[in-house]
């Protein structure tokens, strides 16, 4: 028997085989967009004056001065200000030359057109309440890498930089497969043996804030026939990802299926709990290669897995440079068990810096994993964790 791969190398391998999806240039709005595709400079400078910082006085000189005008955002002061001389100046207004300080309007003293210094202040330094000409950005300079995540805040950099489009890879095509004959797509409608279909509408729900709807096939019976017929619905696919029928079983049928279909298996089997029997396949096409993922079937490994695997392999696809998932750490409010051979991902549930186990830990129990927000990274072979104890966790958007 195949020794187990590692998680590390695992996810190295898959991310290895990330389609390479096309650059196109879309709006900059377009909430398609999730990485950006190469560097972005910036085509205009900002500010591209100095501008106002607060609601005051824009002075020359000493005081007392003559308010001869106003500056507003959008409609600055025309002309020259000479000592002696303020203008009325709102926040992000520009400098009028000859200025280059601001009086708050707190520290003034307003008798008509004369302005002068409340008591007890004094005359601000020069660049006192002033945005400089460019000191958020110059023209030509670099302001988001290649590879980051277009989020709102680098949307809005992008558009201040004067970019009305930013090049981005293709959204990959996503098919998610539901496999076994126990499942049943209509929860409201089961037979005695059944239970309903909840693993691919959970896996295209995770996948979905980076490619949208994924495609649903199946729930497909354990049947090399129905899996080859719901196959040949997957050739647009870029990356397939199915859930169950991927381990040793007499009914575990995808990888002959796959293999009928014109797939390599690529690897099978990582040392991790929950969601050993994971397996990576290959299939070549004309548009260019597919990436199979085949996930376990209980729902907590395969919900655990595509959070391992198929969220960083989509990822990898649109551009990200680091896609996999990081961790941070937290307080263990209870104990936690020894560890066995396989590194293990605990379902926890936090409350500030501490954690707790999310009830049962049953690689089926569907109440314990909606209830997480983490997954607790326990390495294999571990002691026991006491109470108070720092441990690793991923974060889960979980709902």
């Amino acid at each position: 028997m195949a020794e187990l791969l590692d998680l590390a190398e695992a996810q190295a391998r898959l991310i290895a085989l990330a389609p390479q999806m096309p650059i196109v240039t879309a709006s900059v709005p377009d909430g398609q967009i999730r990485y950006l595709a190469h560097d972005l400079t910036a085509q205009r400078t900002q500010p591209a004056a100095d501008l106002s910082a607060m609601d005051g006085y824009a002075i020359c000189g000493d005081g007392p001065w003559r308010k001869v005008g106003e500056s507003r955002a959008g409609q600055p002061f025309e002309g020259r200000i000479m000592p002696g001389e303020c203008t009325r100046i709102s926040t992000g207004a520009h400098m009028p030359d000859g200025c280059d300080r601001v009086l708050i309007q707190e520290n003034a003293q307003v008798d008509a057109n004369r302005v002068t210094l409340a008591p007890g202040e004094t005359i601000p330094p020069p660049q006192r309440h002033v945005r400089l000409k460019g000191f958020d950005f110059a023209r030509g300079e670099m302001v988001l890498a290649g590879g980051t995540r277009l989020g709102p805040a680098q949307r809005a950099l992008a558009l201040a930089s004067g970019h009305a489009s930013v090049p981005h890879h293709h959204a990959p095509v996503v098919h998610v497969l539901d496999s076994g004959d126990e499942l049943a797509a209509d929860p409201t409608r089961l037979a005695a043996h059944q239970i309903p279909a909840s693993n691919g509408p959970m896996i295209a729900a995770m996948i979905a804030p980076f490619v949208g709807s994924a495609a649903m096939l199946g729930p497909v019976a354990d049947d090399r026939g129905a899996l080859a017929q719901a196959l040949e619905h997957a050739e647009a696919a870029d990356i397939l990802i199915t859930s169950g029928g991927a381990s040793v079983g007499d009914h575990d049928l995808i990888q002959h299926a796959l293999r009928d279909w014109g797939a390599e298996i690529a690897f099978w089997k990582v040392a991790i709990k929950p969601g050993k029997p994971l397996m990576v396949a290959t299939r070549k096409r004309e548009e260019g290669q597919q990436v199979i993922l085949g996930l376990p079937g209980n729902p907590v490994s395969s919900f655990v897995t595509a959070f391992l695997f198929a969220l960083p392999l989509v990822r990898a696809a649109l551009g990200d440079p680091d896609p996999l998932p990081k961790t941070s750490t937290r307080i263990a409010s209870e104990d936690l068990p020894a560890t066995g051979k396989r590194r293990e991902f605990v379902r926890g549930v936090s409350d500030g810096e501490m954690v707790r186990l999310a009830g049962s830990q049953d690689s089926s129990a569907l109440m314990a994993l909606a209830q997480a927000d983490c997954l607790i990274d326990r390495p294999p072979g571990a002691d026991p964790v006491r109470a108070g104890e720092r441990v690793p966790v991923y974060n889960l958007q979980n709902g």
